[in-house]
């Protein structure tokens, strides 16, 4: 894995526990459905609407642990490239994969803080990844 792919994991694994959390309120919407249908049919309702309203909060319960254990991954992860990141010698170089990497920020965000154009921000975001594997390498 070079040092782009290895750094990317943070920006993927986030994307995974935003998707998951949107889930996570599709299904809580769900599960208020339910859980009002189920109050609203109390004399006809019967074991299909508590089995029903049982499983979505089960659900609920499940994809929230998995989006902590993604959470508890995510953090790790991050401080494992914030310790790379800190060995390297040229700040310039850290602050650009920082604000990449660990902050997710985007392209035109870093070049305007940084006061690069965007060929520059692109040149630059080479040579830090060069480096950034030189350093993660020799760590290992």
């Amino acid at each position: 894995m070079n040092a782009k792919e290895y750094l990317s994991q943070a920006l993927w694994l986030d994307q995974m526990i935003e998707s998951k959390l949107e889930q996570l309120e599709t299904l809580r919407g769900l599960s208020m459905k339910v859980t009002s249908s189920f109050r609203d049919d109390k004399v006809t309702g019967g074991n299909n609407e508590k089995s029903r309203m049982e499983s979505t909060i089960v659900k609920v319960i499940e994809l929230e642990e998995e989006i902590n254990a993604d959470f508890n991954r995510l953090i790790d992860l991050k401080k494992t490239i914030q310790d790379t990141i800190n060995k390297m010698e040229d700040i310039n170089y850290q602050l650009l994969l920082e604000m990449r990497y660990i902050n997710g920020k985007n392209w035109e965000d870093i070049a305007q803080q940084l006061n690069y154009n965007n060929r520059t921000v692109f040149k630059v975001h080479g040579k830090a990844l060069k480096q950034f594997e030189r350093v993660n390498t020799s760590g290992q």
